[in-house]
């Protein structure tokens, strides 16, 4: 028979009880470590199996299914590096690589959408029940204390205490927040309830004895799992031993404390280990999530608009590459953090290499215009090489090569063959430019020499020959001249003004038609362009040379004029240069006139 005055006795064995209670449940929640054996199922077969599982009870099949889900991923990751490894063997870089889309991710997200739904529906099914089972196991409570308050008629309500006993521990799951006040009330009418129970100490010696025996075996449990090296699954257990302790009666009153504090003990070891290797998991996981982070924010800081070149990309892709190697050394993060970490990480690394991928088509497109572009200069040039129209056709020459200059790159493998394809053409026809105007170059020379004798014959020519017969010499000579062809270019005025100076002379003497005859000696001349090679060519050119000629003698024209106005004509001298000018202003009248009827015949030939 317990006294009432071991009451106080027995609370503070159930504060003592408490408290190790409340140290359990204010530990953090440990994750599952489910060591599952690796599943050797399909992708596909994978979809298969949750989608059988889905339609299931949630906890039979929830670990299968998270086992399912990680298998899942670890073949999609294991076929990527595999189709990653095989393109870069084929390509030799992994720049261009694109993973197949995954037909079956969006089924499996489905399913399990479907399994995640189900799952919260039975935890706020659960959650109801235990608020239910709390107002059954309260409703108890107060019935038992109802009891050990009617002291006078303790030993009748016996079997009915044993009954609410029963019921009490046949309710388990109750909010986690009210575990300890209510097995904290139990123990107290419980052990109140033995205090006042007026029973023969044999059934009450009976009962503490069995009490203490399972009490005894449940302190051996837990001082076993304190040597217990995986801690996690010692503290699951430690649990269970205190369900089972608080399911137990009270013992001997001289035992209590003793024994409780040994259980304490046991238990104490096994919470530290617990919270130790969650304390270190924890510093773990936030350092890993700490060097996740700083691989994000690197990958996302890098300026893709500043990769201009395939050699800037390619470097910046060993970088990405380098990091993604680092991701995989690094540890879990902490469960909250995790997930939403790798689809940053894979986010960020999609985004890069969707950006070279379209970086290397838009260069790539680019790439294959620049060779049409330079294929149909090629076509061009080709087309001019055997041209011997030398001025137009250096022109177009030299207009194509600067319109080559402007095109950008092509690939590299067309790169060489594109250009020597092109040189080849330009220096084919500069080649034989080359060789034409050498030839030229050496008849000019010769034609200079022989009108150069020309001009000393004229300027030899003998004063006292007589009239006719100079007049005939005269016109031989000028015969021979425009026979005689073209002389370089930078000689041509010169040497033709020395032959005109020569010809005025005689035919001042001679007193022949200057005018008809230049005339007549450039119409020679103009017949002898028409009918030669490039006539149009050499006809604008000679016409371009004389509108030249002309604006310059109207130049010195309208010099003269302005000047006429500063002369004092009263004068002797005045008159004598006003008669002056005025010769030379006919003499330029003159040869405006001259040069006029020139272009007149010039464009009568074209």
């Amino acid at each position: 028979m317990m006294d009432l005055h071991e009451a106080p006795l027995l609370e503070k064995s159930a504060q003592a009880e408490e408290n190790i209670t409340t140290e359990n449940v204010s530990l953090p929640e440990t994750a599952k470590e489910n060591k599952l054996v690796e599943n050797k199922l399909s992708r596909e077969e994978i979809v298969a199996r949750v989608k059988e599982l889905v339609d299931q009870p949630v906890e039979s099949v929830k670990d299968e299914i998270d086992s399912l889900k990680q298998n899942y991923y670890k073949l999609r990751k294991n076929e990527v590096e595999e189709a990653r490894r095989k393109f870069e063997e084929e390509t030799g870089d992994t720049s261009g690589f694109t993973p197949e889309p995954d037909e079956c991710e969006e089924t499996l997200k489905g399913l399990l959408n479907v399994f995640k739904e189900k799952k919260a529906k039975l935890l706020e099914q659960q959650e109801k029940v235990k608020e239910e089972n709390l107002l059954r196991k309260k409703s108890i409570l107060e019935e038992i204390k109802k009891i050990t308050e009617d002291s006078d008629n303790i030993n009748k309500h016996y079997n009915d205490f044993q009954q609410l006993q029963q019921a009490f521990k046949e309710i388990t799951d109750v909010p986690a927040s009210a575990v300890n006040e209510l097995w904290k009330n139990y123990q107290l009418y419980v052990e109140h309830f033995y205090d006042l129970l007026k029973i023969n100490k044999e059934l009450r010696d009976y009962d503490f004895k069995k009490n203490l025996d399972l009490k005894l075996t449940i302190c051996e449990s837990a001082e076993a799992l304190a040597k217990n090296d995986d801690v996690v699954a010692a503290f699951k257990s430690l649990q269970t031993l205190h369900d089972e302790w608080r399911a137990i009666g009270p013992v001997a009153k001289e035992l209590r404390e003793d024994l409780w504090n040994r259980f304490k003990a046991a238990s104490t070891v096994i919470n530290k280990a617990h919270q130790q290797h969650f304390e270190i998991l924890k510093a773990d996981e936030q350092k890993n999530e700490a060097a996740k982070i700083a691989i994000c924010e690197e990958i996302e800081a890098i300026d893709m608009t500043a990769l201009k070149s395939f050699s800037a990309w390619d470097e910046k892709t060993k970088d990405i590459i380098a990091l993604q190697e680092r991701w995989k050394g690094i540890g879990f993060a902490s469960r909250k953090v995790n997930n939403a970490l790798f689809e940053r990480f894979r986010k960020t690394c999609d985004e890069f290499f969707k950006q070279k991928a379209e970086y290397f088509k838009r260069v790539k497109d680019e790439m294959s215009l620049n060779l049409e572009k330079k294929k149909a200069l090629c076509e061009k040039a080709e087309a001019l090489k055997d041209s011997t129209d030398w001025k137009n056709t250096t022109d177009q020459m030299i207009a194509i090569q600067k319109e080559w200059k402007t095109i950008g790159p092509v690939a590299k493998k067309y790169s060489d063959a594109v250009w020597t394809r092109f040189i080849a053409a330009c220096d084919y026809f500069f080649e034989q430019k080359n060789k034409q105007t050498a030839s030229v170059r050496q008849v000019e020379q010769e034609n200079l020499l022989l009108k150069k004798a020309v001009i000393e014959k004229l300027n030899a020519l003998d004063e006292a020959m007589a009239p006719s017969e100079a007049v005939a010499l005269v016109k031989t000579l000028m015969a021979e001249w425009n026979q005689i062809g073209h002389v370089p270019f930078k000689e041509k005025d010169k040497i033709y003004k020395s032959y005109q100076a020569a010809l005025d002379k005689h035919f001042k003497r001679l007193n022949m038609n200057e005018t008809k005859n230049r005339l007549n000696s450039f119409t020679s001349a103009v017949q002898q362009m028409a009918s030669s090679d490039q006539a149009q060519n050499k006809l604008y050119r000679e016409r371009e040379r004389l509108m030249r000629s002309y604006e310059h003698v109207k130049a010195e024209l309208q010099t003269y004029e302005n000047n006429m106005g500063f002369l004092n004509i009263s004068s002797k001298s005045g008159g004598g240069m006003l008669k002056e000018m005025e010769r030379k202003m006919q003499k330029l009248k003159d040869e405006m006139q001259l040069i006029a009827q020139k272009i007149e015949l010039i464009d009568e030939n074209l």
